[in-house]
């Protein structure tokens, strides 16, 4: 194995872990750099399962034995071992999940390719929580999402907390960011998708209703947390759902919402 092992945090290799409660700068840096950070040993172990290389490990001496089999699988990616003062003088944090990896991001992939054969997909518009982008994806996988569209000012689905989250479902469900917003939902139903945005309105029909219409191929759209969907999206929907409420709630939680979305308008075997 290509171990390292750190005599303090200078180490100019290690600059992939750094600063990364920096949220704005790691937002920038690590698409730039065509990184991403796996976080436990359990998210990494989905990202390479996955097919996902990594290009380093980092973690203490005592995650060593439970990792062994994958750093043997990887013996030309190093491995940097440290004391856990000088990992989270690194990191800014500490380390209690296990290992962390530096993977490189996949090819991105295309509208086209992640549409093929897709019967249900997800299309979010400028969801900047990566909670709840990561929730998201969770139940996506769960509950027989197809694929995951992603507006231009999405949140990075492939940011840690994001990963994290969503137990590695980011590697699951085939998913694309977006170039022209809301432009390309015309892409959806040129496809033969019916577009359905969730949203409150006079002419919004029950969630319920669609789920059971029938529909071979839907695409429910969400909007960002707080203001939901532009008057762009919605423009260019076919129809306007609701998740009908009781006791004068209005809305729920974006990932909520898409949770019980999903499953009442999962596909049903004609």
């Amino acid at each position: 194995m290509g171990l390292i092992h750190l005599e303090g945090p200078g180490d100019p290799r290690t600059s992939d872990y750094r600063n990364l409660t920096d949220t704005q700068l790691r937002r920038r840096l690590e698409p730039a750099n065509g990184l991403y950070i796996a976080e436990s040993s359990k998210v990494l172990r989905r990202a390479i399962d996955a097919g996902h290389s990594p290009r380093s490990f980092f973690l203490a001496e005592k995650w060593l034995p439970g990792l062994s089999d994958v750093l043997n699988r990887f013996p030309e990616v190093p491995a940097f071992i440290g004391d856990e003062a000088t990992l989270e003088e690194i990191t800014g944090f500490h380390l209690h999940r296990g290992a962390l990896a530096a993977m490189n991001r996949p090819a991105p992939k295309t509208l086209d390719e992640v549409l093929a054969g897709a019967r249900r997909v997800a299309v979010l518009e400028d969801m900047v929580d990566h909670t709840n982008l990561g929730a998201l994806f969770r139940s996506a996988a769960a509950l027989g999402i197809d694929a995951v569209l992603i507006s231009p000012r999405c949140a990075d689905p492939l940011y840690r907390r994001a990963i994290r989250v969503s137990m590695g479902s980011v590697f699951q469900v085939p998913w694309v960011r977006l170039t022209d917003w809301p432009g390309q939902l015309a892409a959806l139903r040129k496809a033969g998708f019916t577009v359905g945005a969730l949203a409150l309105g006079p002419d919004s029909v029950p969630v319920q209703d669609v789920g059971t219409a029938g529909h071979e191929r839907l695409a429910l759209v969400l909007g960002t947390e707080g203001e939901g969907l532009s008057a762009g999206a919605l423009a260019e929907a076919d129809l306007s759902l609701q998740i009908p409420m009781h006791a004068g709630v209005d809305s729920l939680n974006v990932a909520a919402a898409a949770a019980v979305a999903f499953w009442e308008c999962r596909y049903r075997n004609p």
